[in-house]
């Protein structure tokens, strides 16, 4: 078994991964992005890095003999400018910078090229664990009627056509308006704008109404940035009086499974997973 070295970024998704290697045990380091990664992954073996420390951290994953690596947790977009990188960091800034002109999924691919050209295999968050994704058909004790067919039809439908463009993963929609779409902002913003328009055109918690698609981006690098839902995006979703969230089977990440259906099934949610578009 390869031993894995865990780029962590922000969130639980990093602390559920390094859990699932230490309970199934396969050797792992983690490494740690300074501003971003929680506190507890320090309870872990592994090392803090800077966004812009390359080398630093190539050097720590040899040191470790992690031969994988897999991206894990939320970043921001970065203010190159405040960057300050080592010598490797600095010689693959210039790539980066220019990739991150044509989009996040452009960026990520070139920061994966790094980690490939020093030697390094690519694993996904959903290869490392294997049961993260949403299955197909309804993930809890609650399933969509026919009076929510037309809205999961229309969010999936423009949640896919914002990722042919790499503006974002999700969209919402409620009685066939397109309520939001996720951009920079991502998914809990979104659903915090939509909790603050009128309920004349939103669900409440009386009468929830509407759903939340979230689908990849066609061009999007999967071993990286599969979309994610979590117990705060039910959460969210409820306050915003959606009536369910709906993703692709296979190819949605569910952080903490039990615990977002443990909150679906508290909060009357559904959450559905379809089949992918064909050629997916």
């Amino acid at each position: 078994m390869r031993k894995l070295g865990l780029i962590a970024g922000g969130g639980s998704l990093p602390i559920e991964l390094a859990d699932h290697c230490q309970a199934a045990g396969r050797p792992f380091a983690v490494m740690r992005l300074r501003g971003f990664a929680d506190p507890a992954l320090e309870a872990f073996p592994g090392r803090e890095v800077g966004l812009g420390e390359l080398g630093k951290c190539f050097k720590a994953l040899r040191a470790a003999g992690c031969e994988v690596v897999c991206f894990a947790g939320t970043v921001d977009r970065p203010d190159f400018a405040k960057l300050m990188p080592d010598l490797r960091g600095l010689a693959a800034l210039p790539g980066i910078v220019a990739a991150g002109r044509h989009g996040d999924d452009a960026l990520l691919r070139k920061v994966l090229g790094e980690f490939e050209k020093d030697g390094f295999a690519i694993e996904g968050a959903h290869e490392v664990m294997g049961e993260m994704t949403l299955p197909r058909g309804p993930l809890g004790r609650h399933a969509p009627t026919e009076h929510h067919r037309a809205d999961i039809d229309r969010a999936l439908i423009v949640a896919r056509a914002i990722g042919r463009l790499d503006v974002g993963q999700g969209a919402v929609v409620c009685d066939g308006l397109v309520l939001a779409v996720e951009a920079q902002e991502g998914t809990d913003a979104m659903l915090r704008r939509v909790a603050e328009l009128p309920e004349a055109i939103r669900g409440c918690a009386e009468r929830p109404r509407g759903v939340l698609a979230k689908a990849p981006k066609p061009i999007q690098e999967t071993k990286v940035d599969l979309p994610t839902i979590g117990v705060a995006t039910l959460q969210r979703a409820a306050r915003a009086g959606l009536a369910g969230v709906v993703g692709e089977a296979g190819r949605l990440l569910v952080v903490d499974r039990e615990a977002v259906i443990a909150c679906a099934d508290d909060l009357g949610l559904f959450v559905l997973g379809v089949e992918p578009e064909p050629g997916a």
